[in-house]
C-alpha cells in the first residue's frame, strides 16, 4: 500500500508563533517563472516585480489539532516561498506561497515534517536571539545572518512599494500554501487560519541567506519586512486537486 498520500498534510496542525519574522524580495517575473509549476502563477505587483521570502518562525506547542499541549515541540522554522496565485477546481483565484526550501533546528522536527508534507525540511544550526529592539537570526551552516530593528521601520531604499499599505499586501505568511505532486499530477492545498494578524514593519539591519544567493537571482532587492508575535495559528488539513492543465 502506497503511503505518498502521508505527504499531503492529511490532518490539521496548531502552534503558537512566539514571533514570525518574513523578508520579502522583490524580483523581476521573468527570472523566477520556472521555479514554480504550470497550475500556479506568479502573484506580481504592476505587471512586473515577482517576491520570494524568508519566514523564521518561532513555534511553541506544535502538535495536532486538538491534542494537548504538553504533546506539542517547540521548532524553529525557516521557510523560503514564492508568491503565488492558483485558480481551484471552483474557478476561485486564491493567493498563496509555493515552498522551495524548508529549515528547522531540530530533527524531530524534519523527520515529521518530510512524511507529512511536500516541503524537504532540513535540519541546522539556527538560532534566533532578542536583545533590546534587535532581533537577530544565524546559521553557520545555511549561510544564515539576518538582523533587524523592530523599533525602527522604514522600507528598503531599493524596495519596489511606495508604501507600507503597498508593502503589506506582499507580508506572509498568506492564507493559503500551495505544493504539486509531479506524478499524481495533484495540488496540494493547505489553508492556514489566524486572527490578530497585524503585522509591524521593521528595519532591516543586514539580510544575507546562502539559499537566496544560491538561486542566482540577477536583479534581486529587498522589499519589505514585519514581524508578528504571539499568535494562535493553525493549518487545516490539505486538500488535494487534480491538476488538468
Amino acid at each position: 500500500m502506497s503511503l505518498a498520500f502521508l505527504k499531503n498534510h492529511p490532518f490539521a496542525v496548531e502552534a503558537y508563533f512566539k514571533s514570525s519574522l518574513v523578508l520579502t524580495y522583490a524580483v523581476p517575473a521573468a527570472e523566477i517563472k520556472h521555479m514554480i509549476p504550470a497550475c500556479l502563477e506568479l502573484d506580481t505587483f504592476e505587471d512586473k516585480w515577482a517576491f520570494v521570502a524568508i519566514a523564521i518562525v518561532q513555534t511553541k506547542h506544535l502538535r495536532p489539532k486538538g491534542f494537548p499541549q504538553w504533546l506539542g515541540n517547540d521548532f524553529i522554522l525557516t521557510g523560503y516561498r514564492i508568491f503565488v496565485r492558483y485558480t481551484n477546481a471552483a474557478g476561485k483565484r486564491l493567493r498563496g506561497l509555493y515552498i522551495i526550501g524548508s529549515e528547522t533546528d531540530k530533527k524531530k522536527m524534519q523527520i515529521m515534517g518530510n512524511i507529512f508534507t511536500h516541503y524537504n525540511y532540513k535540519t541546522t544550526d539556527i538560532s534566533l536571539t532578542e536583545e533590546g529592539s534587535i532581533v537577530t537570526v544565524q546559521s553557520k551552516q545555511s549561510g544564515l545572518d539576518i538582523a533587524v530593528d523592530v523599533r525602527d521601520a522604514e522600507l528598503p531604499p531599493c524596495s519596489p512599494f511606495h508604501d507600507w499599505k503597498e508593502a503589506r499586501r506582499f507580508a506572509g505568511p498568506l492564507p493559503f500554501t500551495f505544493t504539486y505532486d509531479e506524478q499524481s499530477k495533484k495540488v496540494v492545498i493547505i489553508e492556514g487560519v489566524r486572527t490578530n494578524w497585524t503585522p509591524a514593519p521593521v528595519h532591516v539591519i543586514r539580510s544575507n541567506s546562502g539559499f537566496i544567493n544560491k538561486l542566482g537571482l540577477k536583479d534581486m532587492r529587498l522589499a519589505n519586512a514585519f514581524i508578528i508575535n504571539n499568535i494562535p495559528y493553525y493549518w487545516k488539513s490539505g486538500k488535494t486537486e487534480l491538476w488538468k492543465g
